[in-house]
Parts: C-alpha cells; structure tokens; sequence
C-alpha cells in the first residue's frame, strides 16, 4: 500500500517539450493555494475586528485583489517549477508593467492611506479637517478618496494620499470643543475695564458660545494707534465658528458704540520742513 501511494506521489508525466508535471507538483501547488486562501481569510477577519460594521465591506474589493495576485504567483512559481519557460513572457511585459506602476502609482498610495485611515481611524465620518485651507466635514470615507462639505456646502474630494503629503488639522479628534478668537484694537484713552467688560458681554450673550470653558479677554499690546484686545471663547459647534465670530464681531461694534468706545483707525503725523534757501 505504501509503495503505490509512493508510487502516485512520485508519479511524472512530461509534456511538450521540456514541461514534466507530477502529482507531487500538483498537490503542492493545490496545497499553496489552499493555506493561501486560509491566510486570506484569517487576515480578513483580524482586520474586521477593528473596522467598523460600515467600513468592512470597503475592504472586499482589497481582499479579492490580494487573493488572486497570491493565486497567480503561486501557479507561476508551480508552473515554473515543471519546466515551462516563463523568463520570455516575464521580459516581454517587464516594461509594460512599469509603465503600469507609474501609472497607477498615486492610485495605490490612495488606496494603502485609505487602508490605513480605516485601520486606524485618525479621521471618522463627521470630523471637521482643515485642508489646504478649506475648512470641512467628512460624509464619507472611501479606499480611495474623502468626502467632505464645505462651510460653503460645495463637495470636496479629497484623494487618500494627501494624508500621507499634506499637513491636515483634524479639529474634532482630541475634542468637539473648538477655540474661536477675535482681535479688536480700542483708541488711546479708553477705560480698559470697560472695553474688558463689553468683550465679555458680547461673547457670554451668544448661545452658541460655551460658558464652561469661559470667554477669555487679554491686553495683548499697545498698538501705534490702537490698545489691542483678543477675545478668546469656545464653541461646541466647530463647522460653525465663523458665522459664531462674525456675530461677535457685530455685537462688539454695536455695544462700543453705544458704550462710546472708539475703535481707532491708523494714523500717520507728518512734519515738513521748511526751506528758507
């Protein structure tokens, strides 16, 4: 019984010219591809652990492309192996390969940050980013790309690989409070507590302005022509803090006025000399 089992084990057969296929050869690649697809598998389901029940299905596509690239290397190293020439097929599509890959070079960056960015989760839907200047709202997280909204409610796509070449500021990882500042420049003169006062009224008045942590107001220098104040205050609301500033800006204007505080416009003095020649 041994020996015939030895026997099939050891069993060849060639064909064509050079190309000798034995069960041993056969069994070791069906084998490979078996613990290759176990692998997969495991793999997939330590990495769904981590990710989300609306994230998982993200990585499907990932997964069936890792499953069959490990399918074709296993065949080609199997089929190597039996003796067929596969160094003139491996030359011939060497270049077009590499222009394949340059090709798709920042399509792969896109999708290894997404991988990454779902992983780990340094951004989540509802998180507001501050990219390249542009202040928005993540809807959505593909592979690939980001979806964010805009203050201006414009759809703004931005490519996974910016996370990875691109300074972003997360304002909601660490906490939804965000900090909100307005800079106001008082005339020479003014009575400093009241202009304190006024600045602290005008945030304290607004609904979206927390009390806890509580508005901050702070002489921050003697300007040329102007006391300069910064008014300091937090919001829950981070995706609203500009329309926030503008209505403080508002109320500040409209309480100086009425407080008879003086906001200064810049003044120069200048003396000509007078020529007797």
């Amino acid at each position: 019984m041994l020996d015939k089992l030895r026997d099939f084990w050891n069993y060849k057969t060639t064909v064509g010219e050079g190309i000798e296929i034995s069960v041993k050869a056969v069994l070791l690649i069906i084998a490979l591809l078996i613990a290759v697809s176990l692998l997969i598998k495991i793999s997939k389901k330590l990495t769904n652990r981590k990710l989300r029940e609306e994230d998982q299905m993200k990585f499907a596509s990932v997964y069936n492309f890792s499953k069959y690239f490990l399918y074709l290397a296993v065949l080609l190293i199997g089929l190597q192996n039996m003796g067929v020439e596969l160094t003139a097929i491996f030359t011939a599509s060497a270049a077009l390969l590499l222009g394949v890959g340059l090709a798709l070079q920042t399509f792969f960056q896109d999708i290894i940050s997404g991988i990454f960015i779902l992983v780990d989760r340094s951004v989540s839907v509802g998180d507001i980013l501050e990219v390249d200047s542009f202040v928005c709202r993540v809807t959505e997280i593909k592979l690939r790309t980001t979806r964010a909204v805009t203050m201006e409610n414009k759809v703004l796509i931005i490519p996974n690989h910016k996370y990875l070449t691109t300074i972003i500021y997360n304002w909601t990882e660490n906490d939804s409070v965000v900090r909100a500042e307005v800079e106001v420049g008082v005339d020479y003169g003014s009575d400093v507590r009241l202009v304190e006062s006024l600045l602290y009224k005008a945030a304290r008045e607004h609904k979206e302005v927390l009390r806890i942590p509580e508005p901050i107001v702070l002489f921050t220098n003697f300007g040329d022509s102007s006391l300069n104040f910064k008014l300091v205050f937090f919001l829950q609301d981070s995706f609203a803090f500009t329309q926030v500033k503008s209505d403080v800006r508002f109320a500040i204007n409209q309480l100086f006025k009425e407080n008879n505080v003086v906001i200064p416009f810049p003044q120069r003095v200048i003396h000509m000399a007078n020529d007797n020649k």
